[in-house]
């Protein structure tokens, strides 16, 4: 299951923001995100590819905003 998504996650960044796939797997494998995912506490291995997207994507709003 957390294969898939992140095969999913990694496709909708590498569209999303025009990079490769290397680049886009970086971002996702570095992400808080991924560390939440792959936490079977959290849950999140449960959700939609497009839901964990969402929070993906509001991780790096938020990271943008900090940094």
């Amino acid at each position: 299951m957390i294969e898939c998504i992140t095969t999913e996650l990694t496709e909708y960044v590498m569209r999303d923001y025009h990079i490769g796939m290397k680049e886009a797997l970086d971002m996702v494998y570095n992400s808080e995100t991924y560390s939440k995912l792959i936490d079977m506490n959290s849950g999140l291995y449960y959700q939609s590819p497009l839901l964990v997207y969402d929070v993906f994507k509001e991780e790096q709003t938020t990271n943008r905003k900090e940094g």
